[in-house]
């Protein structure tokens, strides 16, 4: 349809614009201040981005000879941005509900872990399974989360630590980004836990010799698209040596940083992740006040996940870092 657009949202009652002049986020006092727009209009173009937003009188002026896939009246109605949710792990198999006696009789997150637990089943059970079976039960996540409004998802893999696995859930992520209806950010998560039978270190240079030179070939070759880098900085997993390499060999690749850090100890993951340039750093319970000054500086976003927290029985006592 030449010159047309592909959907008018028209005659909402509010339209939540978050941002009133397109910042990239909102600190402070700002986040008490949201943009709202009352008796407002929408245009969406083919390309899927917002072309015009504004009172639907001038809306109705500015489009009236132009043409619509779609209209829709949303009088009474408000229109508010889709969900974003910014840290999930969608591609696996093997359910850990067992684990919950585990934490019930008190057991930590790391007890589980050098246990074989945690990740580490996880990761068996992902090895084992076909990459359909993936792609089904990772289906039914997403649909799941479509129902509830999200429609921008980040997917990370790291159930998988070799190479193999990895790419296995990569295609996974890559083939419910070209199928489904719902915008997908993949990142690369295989420094989610160290294998067994080596060391960080051992690990990192894996990682850093092998699985990122087959990603940048699966990219270049269109088989793959990932966007971030990711890796677990934690005591006993990654320590901030083998994290900085990692995350500064996808940076040269041209993977945004979007990683773990400063979750069940204080590693200075957030200090490191505004020196690199990070798009966000994911849990921080125990990042410290110079780690959440440099962020702020840097414009490092923050991905708090309060539930992991809640599930881990986190102690209340513990400071949570905002």
């Amino acid at each position: 349809m030449a010159g047309g657009h592909r959907l008018l949202l028209e005659n909402a009652r509010q339209v939540v614009m978050v941002c009133a002049r397109g910042e990239r986020f909102l600190a402070r006092d700002a986040l008490c201040r949201l943009a709202v727009l009352e008796g407002a209009s929408l245009v969406v173009g083919t390309d899927g981005f917002i072309k015009a937003i504004g009172p639907a009188d001038e809306i109705q002026k500015m489009f009236s000879e132009e043409s619509f896939e779609e209209r829709i009246d949303c009088s009474g109605k408000c229109i508010l941005p889709g969900l974003v949710d910014a840290h999930t792990h969608p591609v696996w198999a093997g359910e850990r509900v067992h684990e919950f006696a585990m934490k019930l009789a008190g057991a930590t997150y790391m007890d589980i872990h050098q246990a074989g637990g945690g990740i580490n089943f996880t990761v068996e059970r992902t090895r084992q399974a076909s990459e359909e079976e993936l792609f089904c039960s990772f289906q039914e996540r997403l649909q799941c989360m479509m129902r509830a409004g999200t429609t921008l998802v980040e997917c990370k893999s790291g159930y998988g630590l070799n190479l193999e696995t990895e790419l296995k859930m990569l295609r996974v992520i890559e083939r419910a980004r070209r199928q489904l209806p719902i915008s997908i950010s993949a990142t690369y998560c295989g420094a989610h836990s160290v294998p067994k039978g080596k060391t960080a270190s051992e690990a990192a240079d894996e990682i850093i010799s092998s699985h990122l030179p087959k990603l940048k070939e699966l990219a270049r070759s269109g088989e793959i698209h990932v966007d971030n880098i990711d890796v677990f900085c934690e005591k006993g997993v990654f320590d901030l040596d083998s994290t900085r390499r990692i995350l500064q060999s996808g940076k040269e690749m041209g993977l945004q940083i979007n990683f773990h850090g400063d979750e069940l100890h204080p590693m200075k993951a957030a200090e490191l992740g505004a020196e690199l340039g990070a798009q966000a750093i994911s849990h921080l319970e125990e990042a410290s006040d110079e780690g959440i000054t440099a962020m702020a500086t840097a414009q490092c976003s923050a991905v708090l996940l309060p539930t992991t927290a809640y599930m881990l029985r986190w102690s209340k006592n513990r400071r949570l870092a905002l």
